[in-house]
């Protein structure tokens, strides 16, 4: 009898765990931006990670959209061995003003990365497309990041749905860089300022999941296993 209990309980305490690790794993395999936040008004850099999801197909191309109710007057791509790069252009209804007083009459709207022959991000590997831009809008709180993920079976992962507050996290949320107030020193406005600050902050915030979810899976296993101990010590006492 102790016997089928221990089997019983063992089967549920690892269910449980797998259900947990199942319902965390998503968290982790999103089209993101790398780091999270950055400066209103400033410069940055930040790479879209990308992984490739299928268990079958690789990824071979990837396209950012950005938003056209925020422009950003400067954008530039930093070079990917095995991928070309290219940047669409859209003319602006307002033009936007610049420090010297000049006005920027369009803005990159799209950035396409194609992968070279024999290139691709293969099931299990991932790959950051990084970017600089700037300066960031000052009148939101977020820039939201509309991409197309394209696999070689001609499947398109469309990562365009916005996070709504109070609600659960979509199922294809679209990669968004939270802004936070600008730096009283303006450090944040200067083109080769990095996010160093921000890039921890995520980094960290990654750790902690991970490990936070470590210590939930344990403790169920443990507490299983301490039910059992117990279960057997009454059973010894009968």
């Amino acid at each position: 009898m102790r016997s089928l209990v221990t089997r019983r309980t063992a089967t549920a305490a690892a269910l449980a765990a797998t259900a947990l690790l199942a319902t965390a794993a998503p968290a982790f395999a999103h089209v993101t931006v790398q780091p999270g936040t950055a400066a209103q008004g400033g410069y940055t850099a930040v790479a879209f990670r990308v992984p490739d999801e299928s268990d079958t197909a690789s990824t071979t191309k990837l396209e950012v959209t950005l938003p056209a109710d925020h422009p950003v007057a400067s954008v530039a791509t930093e070079p990917i061995p095995g991928w070309t790069a290219t940047a669409e252009k859209t003319k602006l209804a307002t033009p936007i003003k610049t420090d010297d007083g000049d006005e920027i009459t369009e803005a990159v709207s799209k950035v396409t990365w194609t992968a070279d022959a024999g290139t691709k991000i293969a099931p299990g590997q991932f790959q950051d497309f990084r970017i600089s831009l700037g300066p960031l809008p000052t009148d939101t709180d977020k820039v939201v990041f509309k991409a197309l993920q394209t696999y070689d079976d001609g499947n398109v992962v469309r990562w365009i749905d916005e996070a709504a507050a109070g609600q659960p996290e979509p199922q294809h949320p679209a990669p968004t860089l939270t802004l936070t107030k600008a730096a009283a020193d303006g450090d944040a406005h200067h083109p080769d300022a990095a996010p160093t600050t921000a890039a921890a902050e995520s980094t960290s915030d990654t750790a902690a999941r991970v490990l936070g979810i470590a210590g939930i899976v344990v403790g169920i296993i443990g507490g299983a296993l301490g039910v059992l101990g117990l279960r057997r010590r009454t059973g010894d006492r009968s």
